[in-house]
């Protein structure tokens, strides 16, 4: 059974950065599209991005372009996403997931999900 945990949330103010990462076990991760998404009191789970099983090709929401960064580590088994340039706006639980597809972007796509960390800007 696959598991994911993620680690390396915390608080940081407006304009830092946070590294979190996702660590991977139970499968093989190189098989798996490996998603992050965020969810913020109140409102929906929210795709932050991607990186696809086949080409490792990433794909971003457009709120977080260009401030974040997914890469992967198969031989560590994790996953991570670098986050710079915070805002206030991108506090929320951000949550790790793994699908066994390439084509992936809802949670409905995700067959195994981590409990979340949780990341708090402050401004």
């Amino acid at each position: 059974q696959v598991q994911l945990v993620e680690s390396g949330g915390g608080l940081v103010q407006a304009g830092g950065s946070l590294r979190l990462s996702c660590a991977f076990s139970g499968g093989t991760l190189s098989l798996y599209t490996m998603g992050w998404f965020r969810q913020a009191p109140g409102k929906e789970r929210e795709f932050v991005g991607r990186i696809r099983r086949s080409d490792s090709s990433m794909y971003y929401a457009d709120s977080v372009k260009g401030r974040f960064t997914i890469s992967r580590d198969n031989a560590k088994s994790t996953v991570y996403v670098r986050m710079n340039s915070l805002e206030p706006e991108d506090t929320a639980v951000y949550y790790c997931a793994a699908a066994g597809r390439d084509s992936a972007w809802y949670p409905e796509d995700y067959d195994y999900w981590g409990q979340g960390t949780q990341v708090t800007v402050s401004s």
